[in-house]
């Protein structure tokens, strides 16, 4: 669930930060680490992909709902297998 990192950024910015996890998460490999004879290059995420596309969702939506949507969270409950 987002926390609201990103509110506050410019619907321009927010568009960039979806873009560019829209990106990470369908190139489906990412360099994290790697050492050979000497050289190494590691790389780590600020912010998993999956997590930085949800915030920015989420602050698009606050910002532009007509646009964007609205999140709404839905609850149901099934009383089928209730024993009394």
């Amino acid at each position: 669930m987002a926390s609201g990192l990103f509110i506050g950024l410019t619907e321009c910015e927010l568009l960039d930060i979806k873009a560019k996890a829209v990106a990470l998460i369908t190139e489906g490999k990412t360099l994290m680490s790697y050492s050979d004879s000497g050289s190494s290059a590691s790389k780590q995420f600020a912010m998993p992909p999956k997590e930085m596309l949800s915030e920015a969702m989420f602050a698009l939506s606050r910002l532009d709902p007509a646009t964007y949507g609205t999140r709404t969270t839905v609850i149901s409950t099934s009383w089928s297998t209730r024993r009394d």
